[in-house]
């Protein structure tokens, strides 16, 4: 453009209406972080005694032996400078060039850009440079204990890719290429996306993942026909339609995780796994977890049990007239489902024929990709927390599972929004997990103490609700599903776990994939096969080596599994009967925000 073109009348016009839109957004960007209830800043960092512990191991190691200190620091410097003087060779032949680069592919580099131009390419070979660097100094730490060693490889991790040159709008092409094409405009985009995103969550900064305009509950998203037919405080219970003339006798019940909303396993029909149950002849309940305030403070784990798991099987049984049912617990809650069988066990009651579990933890004795977030020092600052909110917000648990995947869902997120202007997608699954709730303060202290700190379930038992519970009380027929990049629940955890359980009868199935779409994988997508191996005495490595694997979905092994185990077929039943009439339509009102519930 020329500076005639630049000063013409309809650019100095738009040229003041950014302006004007910029002081607009700065005031509302202020106001919105003055409304900011921060987390305790506990949350926000490790104990600094862990990078104290570190640092003193590595000058420890220098006084050893710093001749290695020294070729580590040369090989470093040597490195830079090359690099420096390369750069300057191709500037100085006159040649708008960059010099020869050999580092890896990285899909944040994709632009063109950082191979050929010069500033952009330097950039970021002396980022690969730095941050290999640090990994490499970090890696030869020997002096920490294998969880303290884990925790300075995570933070060490989120520093460097924090300070990944794209993230700045300085030395991100794609960013400038777009200001320059649109005038700024896609700078006020995001300035715009941004302040909304702070509004939106009480002045957090928390990247929206998704359009949250594109959906609405019950009419283009969690659209399965069903009823709520029965309310508590705790939870809503719903019965979805039949989809056939004819059911098992046998119900089946889905205990979704209360971290998250059950809609996951009905996002659209095409890819429903509630849907898909129905069509298989059962007749299927779903709990709808509450999204609690900070009245629920003082909700532990026995009520979750009490009110939700054996309130639910009671009910269910009544409205189906059965003696029996089937249960899936996924997540946390297929955690809190072991626990329910062993109570019912030690009470001799047989209400539960058999239980799924879908990617859940009941043996905690490793804690893979949270072991950074699960020692005393993050502990103390949740407890804090909860102590003064009543509960742990959304917003935290939702910050903390994306700082495990920071580049994928934190950082480049970040960057098409307020860096590129551009508007979140209108994607179903990333709407759902940004739908997050809150957890009560007692249950989260129980579940983060008891189980994922001290392992009891597992190791010696946990005493609740008048009795001691173990893992090796669960003795009903069981399938467990597990994913086999799943980060949250680790595959070997949950084979570990199916180890302790003492059924005769256990099928172990592990699917392809992560947490959710190893288990959102209808037949019809034919995109994530599965493993399945009857021996489960084997350590889990040889397990999977000897394994079969079948290509497709897992749902049509597990569909006959279950109806080996559902009884007789009898009239499809609709939901509710004289005693529970539907109180509303699926997906109930639970699940809704507060504002709408």
């Amino acid at each position: 453009m020329t500076t005639k073109e630049a000063s013409t009348p309809e650019n100095l016009e738009r040229l003041n209406a950014n302006l004007a839109k910029v002081e607009e957004l700065s005031q509302r960007l202020v106001s919105a972080l003055s409304n900011r209830k921060a987390a305790n800043p506990t949350l926000n960092a490790p104990d600094q005694e862990m990078f104290a512990k570190a640092a003193t191991t590595y000058w420890t190691r220098m006084m050893q032996n710093p001749a290695h200190l020294f070729e580590t620091q040369l090989e470093y410097w040597g490195q830079s400078v090359k690099h420096f003087l390369e750069a300057q060779q191709a500037i100085a032949a006159g040649k708008l060039q960059a010099p020869e680069d050999h580092t890896p592919d990285d899909r944040r580099f994709s632009n063109p850009l950082w191979k050929t131009h010069p500033y952009f390419n330097f950039i970021k070979q002396q980022y690969m440079m730095n941050a290999q660097a640090i990994e490499k100094a970090v890696a030869e730490i020997d002096d920490l204990s294998p969880r303290e060693k884990k925790r300075l490889e995570y933070f060490s991790r989120q520093i460097i890719d924090m300070l990944a040159p794209t993230n700045f709008l300085s030395t991100n092409p794609d960013a400038l290429e777009r200001a320059v094409a649109t005038e700024g405009e896609s700078l006020i985009k995001g300035l715009e996306n941004l302040v909304a995103d702070i509004e939106a969550n009480s002045g957090e900064m928390l990247v929206r993942l998704a359009d949250d305009s594109a959906f609405r509950l019950g009419e283009n998203i969690a659209t399965t026909p069903g009823q709520v037919v029965y309310r508590n405080r705790m939870m809503e219970l719903i019965q979805f339609s039949p989809a056939t003339e004819q059911v098992h006798a046998i119900p089946l019940i889905i205990f979704p995780p209360w971290i998250n909303k059950f809609y996951i396993m009905d996002l659209k029909p095409e890819n429903s796994l509630i849907k898909w149950i129905t069509e298989q002849g059962f007749t299927l309940f779903v709990v709808s977890w509450v999204n609690p305030d900070e009245t629920y403070r003082d909700v532990g784990l026995d009520d979750y049990i009490n009110e939700g798991y054996l309130t639910a099987i009671r009910e269910v049984k009544a409205i189906t007239g059965q003696k029996q049912v089937n249960a899936v617990g996924y997540c946390i809650a297929g955690t809190t489902l072991s626990m329910v069988l062993s109570l019912l066990k030690q009470r001799g009651d047989t209400s539960v024929k058999s239980a799924t579990f879908f990617t859940a933890l009941t043996d905690f004795s490793e804690q893979g990709e949270f072991t950074p977030f699960l020692q005393d020092d993050f502990i103390d600052g949740i407890e804090a927390e909860v102590a003064e909110n009543g509960v742990l917000r959304s917003f935290i648990m939702a910050r903390t599972f994306s700082f495990l995947r920071s580049n994928d869902l934190i950082y480049g997120p970040a960057i098409k929004s307020y860096m590129l202007g551009e508007a979140p997608p209108a994607f179903d699954l990333l709407y759902w997990n940004g739908d997050g709730t809150n957890l009560p303060a007692r249950m989260v202290v129980e579940y983060l103490r008891w189980l994922c700190q001290q392992n009891r379930f597992a190791d010696g038992g946990i005493d609740l609700m008048g009795t001691r519970l173990h893992l090796s009380e669960v003795d009903v027929p069981v399938c467990l599903i597990a994913c086999e990049t799943d980060h949250i629940a680790a595959w070997k955890d949950s084979y570990r776990g199916a180890q302790g359980m003492g059924s005769d009868d256990r099928t172990f199935i592990l699917s392809q994939s992560g947490h959710i779409a190893g288990i959102i994988n209808p037949p019809t997508k034919k995109k994530y096969g599965h493993y399945t191996n009857p021996d489960l005495s084997l350590p889990s490595d040889d397990w999977k080596a000897q394994a079969d694997f079948q290509e497709g979905s897992w749902w049509p092994r597990w569909g006959k599994w279950l109806a080996k185990r559902s009884g007789k077929m009898v009239d499809a039943r609709e939901p509710g009967d004289s005693t529970h009439p539907p109180l509303c339509p699926s997906p109930g009102t639970y699940v809704l925000p507060p504002s709408k519930a």
